[in-house]
């Protein structure tokens, strides 16, 4: 056990190329060419381990399929032939037998708990690299139900998948034991237990198909459903604050009940192949009970050894049954595993240059797009009408991608969707998913257009482009745990350096009302904070990393005015002497900016102070005076002195 859970190299490694036929027991580099491949590729991970829960499963079948020829024996050599101690030895060895099958069950569990466990957390740790990996381009891919239905419900499928597959080995080793015995007993019996077994599995093909169908739409409308719950929980406040409760309680409602009617559908093949399999084991327990009789009655068995066929009977209908649940199993791990490699097998559109430049140290950064310049060491404030202007721009500076239109595509098939249809419905999904990775690879490739003095951001390494330049967005989230682990992540700070970034902030009340203060906990996503308390903690947060480029989206705009004032005048003067860019039209941040841009169409239009272009641009003040006529008298005036008032 000192290998779980399983180490899943760092996100800036890069997945090995498969090039042989037999992977590398490698945890780090997944093989997504194919559903099938992913499942061998996860079992040989644990190869060592399966062979061992293996070889128990063998060992604790062997008592119930040796049992029955035991007792036959003593019936008919000790208490038929009256011969005590042959009843005794093997009393005994049965003994003996059923003590060794108990000591490998019991290693079997502990083994499979085990595979189970690095089969499931493994998957789970490969979904959060990915995650990590693919960051904000993820969710232009993949819908967030999709990623976490695979963190959790199909790496469980893969954990059963590890777990059934040890047990029929042993069913497997029982099997052929019971026909060697028979075969040497009665060679017509033993042909009737060597040909049954397959051919009752077989018969049962006809099944498979539809109930993978079925298991499918189950699988794709429950990742759905867990979409709109991630959904109506990020959401909730801002849907009671529009009463928009009922209106995602019936969305809710009609994906849950289409939810459980696939899961009804599928619920119905999958009981149709269990009562199958019941079925036929209870006729191969008839037959062969039947034909051991015959063979009685026609003197070529004795009593005892009828015994014993009937007790193989009753035993190999636990083997057939696991045969039946290995296919079940089977099907739906491969359901699962072609939802997983489509997330795990997400090309990153990042390309690291052959030579990576060095990003040099206060210089001013530049966007060729937009025609804007910051200026190093100094606050400049960038004013749009259009607030998806200024966004784009703030994404261009970070390296990021634009944010994605429409929802991204999932391999979902409809419920009637049989055959070629079903196959070209996926073909078309994964199409989809195709050109979205083109359309990203191309966006990201080439020059990028942003640049920090002459080096073009494309030319350095992402990781170093991350390090300097920090994008702080309205999307930004809280995670849960202490206070300390939100404003110091990395555990760099000072206990001065964190008090003095959430006063920057103008988040002091959040320590003050947490108990504990700075181990004081917060709930996922900040629940029980205010939206005003969140962004606070994330300015916070993004001020105590201190990058030499700070570029702010809307940093003020859940917050009364009162505290934007405080956050503004305290912004300059924390940030004095590093570059730092904000997207906002708020006066108040206006007022203390070194300078200021004004977008028009995406482009620089205008730059100079706030008050100059107060007093030359009427686009200006369109922006600005409608920013003001929302926000109200009482955003006019700071309520901390000038900067310039500070200097002197």
């Amino acid at each position: 056990m000192h290998d779980f859970p399983p180490v899943i190299p760092g996100p800036s490694s890069t997945a090995r190329p498969r090039d042989s036929r037999v992977p590398a027991r490698d945890f780090g580099a997944p093989d997504v060419r194919g559903p099938m491949r992913f499942l061998f590729w996860l079992s040989w991970q644990q190869a060592p381990a399966l062979a061992v829960s293996s070889l128990f499963a063998v060992i604790s079948f062997i008592p119930g399929s040796v049992g029955p020829f035991i007792v036959g024996t003593i019936i008919d050599r000790g208490i038929l032939a009256g011969d005590p101690a042959v009843v005794l030895r093997w009393s005994a060895l049965l003994l003996v037998l059923a003590l060794v099958g108990a000591a490998a069950g019991i290693g079997r569990h502990t083994f499979v708990v085990r595979t189970w466990l690095v089969a499931m957390y493994g998957t789970g740790k490969l979904v959060n690299r990915t995650t990590v990996r693919l960051g904000h381009v993820l969710t232009r891919r993949t819908p967030a139900g999709e990623v976490l239905s695979v963190a959790s419900g199909d790496s469980n499928e893969f954990g059963a998948l590890t777990e059934v597959t040890s047990r029929a080995a042993g069913a497997f080793a029982a099997y052929l034991i019971i026909a060697g015995i028979v075969l040497s007993t009665s060679p017509k019996l033993g042909l009737v237990v060597l040909v049954a077994a397959p051919l009752l599995v077989i018969s049962a093909m006809p099944l498979l198909r539809p109930m993978q169908r079925r298991q499918e739409v189950e699988r794709n409308r429950t990742a759905d459903l867990t979409s709109l719950a991630t959904d109506i929980v990020a959401g909730l406040r801002i849907l009671r604050g529009i009463g928009g409760e009922r209106t995602f309680s019936r969305n809710y409602d009609r994906q849950s009940q289409a939810t459980r009617q696939a899961g009804v559908a599928a619920g119905l093949w999958q009981s149709a192949l269990d009562g199958v399999a019941v079925l036929f084991a209870g006729l191969f327990l008839v037959v062969l009970t039947w034909l051991g009789a015959d063979e009685v009655l026609a003197g070529n068995l004795e009593v005892g050894q009828l015994v014993s066929f009937f007790g193989y009977a009753v035993f190999m209908v636990w083997p057939i049954q696991t045969f039946f649940e290995l296919v079940q199993k089977w099907v739906r791990a491969a359901v699962s595993a072609r939802k997983a490699i489509a997330l795990l097998g997400e090309p990153i559109p990042w390309r690291e240059p052959a030579t990576a430049l060095t990003l040099p140290r206060d210089a001013d950064i530049a966007d060729r797009r937009s025609g804007f310049v910051g200026r190093t060491g100094q606050l400049t404030v960038v004013v749009s009408a259009v607030p998806d202007d200024s966004a784009a721009l703030a994404d261009r500076l970070g390296r990021y991608l634009p944010a994605a239109v429409g929802k991204p595509a999932d391999l979902d098939i409809e419920a009637g969707a049989k055959g070629r249809a079903a196959r070209a419905a996926r073909a078309r999904r994964r199409q989809e998913r195709s050109s979205q990775a083109a359309r990203d690879a191309e966006l990201a490739g080439g020059q990028w257009g942003v640049s920090i003095g002459s080096v073009d951001l494309a030319d350095a390494r992402l990781a170093d482009v991350r390090r300097q330049v920090l994008v702080s967005d309205a999307s930004a989230v809280t995670f849960a745990g202490t206070l300390q682990e939100l404003i110091d992540p990395h555990r760099r700070l000072s206990r001065e350096q964190a008090e003095r970034a959430l006063h920057t902030a103008a988040a002091e009340d959040v320590f003050e009302a947490l108990p504990g203060g700075w181990q004081g906990r917060i709930d996922e996503r900040g629940r029980g904070l205010s939206g005003g308390q969140r962004q606070r903690l994330v300015l916070a947060r993004a001020l105590g990393l201190d990058p030499e480029i700070l570029v702010l989206v809307e940093p003020t705009s859940a917050v009364d005015a009162h505290t934007e004032a405080l956050i503004a005048a305290r912004l300059a003067e924390h940030r004095r002497g590093r570059t730092t860019i904000a997207m906002s039209v708020s006066p108040l941040l206006l007022h203390h900016a070194d300078r200021v841009a004004l977008l028009v169409d995406g482009q620089v239009a205008e730059e100079g102070t706030h008050e100059e272009l107060l007093g030359r641009s009427a686009a200006y003040r369109r922006v600005v005076v409608r920013s003001l006529d929302d926000d109200g008298p009482a955003a006019a005036a700071p309520t901390e002195p000038h900067r310039e008032e500070v200097d002197r």
